[in-house]
């Protein structure tokens, strides 16, 4: 049986239209050096927000500072309307956190552990239904320890969801699973999604931000330097072509705006038969993502031309 989560408040009307997260000129140094410089950010009620960054990018800060886990020295922040700084327990009790690593105990079982934390809670989650949330049913009896990575993750997000929160965070959930145990991960989170809760997760995988998130944001350097669905991060870059061709031993490829263009040109110049491995692809998240922080890998050894959709 499946069972679809319900977030409490997701139907409050007095919120209705307040960012689940507000923040504005956030800046948090060390020794002097800002790990977080001047960060704005928002992340709307009920959607997935992916926060994307190379390592040291200030990614984990920034979370832990949402969190309430570490004081910031510049900037507002407002999580759920309140600061972090000043939230007492009920407002403590509206967030879930699931961190880079787990923290349930090994001695239990999956089931004792959900029961022995919900006494922290004024109102916490039926056990049985949790368990079945995240798909832990059939490893209900087995003791933590004996759990795959995988079922432990989904362990730290029933433990999570035992308030019921109305928001998620997530900092890199998914490091260290293998592909299936992944995949089995992003089914809770699509559940979670699904019955309302606002998730904001950190992760380095790509596809992962691609196949969850309603928008993804690149922090780089304590900045963010963009933020937008993912089909449309990049903006201007994202509408690039890359046409490509091979001819004889050389491989050509023009990069334009109007692929249209540059095919008709290109056809009404040779038949189709003397163009083989002919190509037409727009950049990936990937790429556009490594353009962003400034690591997008060297050109390839090509015959390039950059051109707005006429062949030169």
């Amino acid at each position: 049986m499946t069972t679809t989560w319900t977030a409490p408040g997701t139907t409050a009307v007095a919120h209705a239209d307040e960012p689940a997260v507000r923040v504005r000129g956030l800046v948090k140094r060390y020794a002097g050096r800002a790990v977080v410089d001047g960060l704005d950010l928002d992340v709307h009620r009920g959607e997935v927000f992916a926060l994307l960054g190379p390592n040291g990018a200030g990614k984990t800060t920034t979370v832990e500072i949402l969190e309430g886990l570490r004081r910031r020295d510049e900037g507002e922040v407002r999580v759920l309307g309140d600061d972090p700084v000043t939230g007492r327990r009920a407002w403590r009790d509206r967030i879930g956190v699931v961190g880079q690593s787990t923290g349930a105990g090994d001695a239990l079982t999956v089931r004792e552990t959900l029961d022995h934390f919900a006494v922290y809670h004024a109102l916490a989650e039926d056990t049985d239904e949790l368990i079945a949330a995240v798909g832990l049913t059939e490893a209900a009896g087995r003791r933590a320890a004996t759990l795959s990575g995988g079922q432990r993750r989904r362990l730290e997000v029933a433990l999570s969801m035992q308030g019921r929160p109305d928001l998620l965070f997530l900092d890199e959930p998914t490091t260290g699973l293998d592909p299936v145990a992944r995949r089995q991960f992003w089914t809770v989170l699509e559940r979670l999604r699904d019955g309302g809760t606002t998730i904001l997760l950190t992760t380095h995988y790509l596809d992962e931000a691609a196949h969850l998130a309603d928008r993804v944001g690149v922090i780089d350097a304590g900045r963010l330097v963009d933020v937008a669905p993912p089909d449309r991060m990049g903006g201007e870059r994202r509408r690039r072509s890359t046409v490509r061709w091979r001819e004889g031993d050389v491989v050509r490829t023009v990069v334009t705006t109007e692929p249209a263009a540059t095919l008709r040109a290109l056809l009404a110049s040779a038949p189709r038969a003397d163009l083989p491995d002919l190509t037409v692809t727009r950049p990936s998240l990937e790429e556009i993502y490594l353009e962003l922080v400034g690591a997008a890998p060297a050109p390839a050894d090509v015959s390039h031309t950059e051109d707005e959709g006429v062949l030169r």
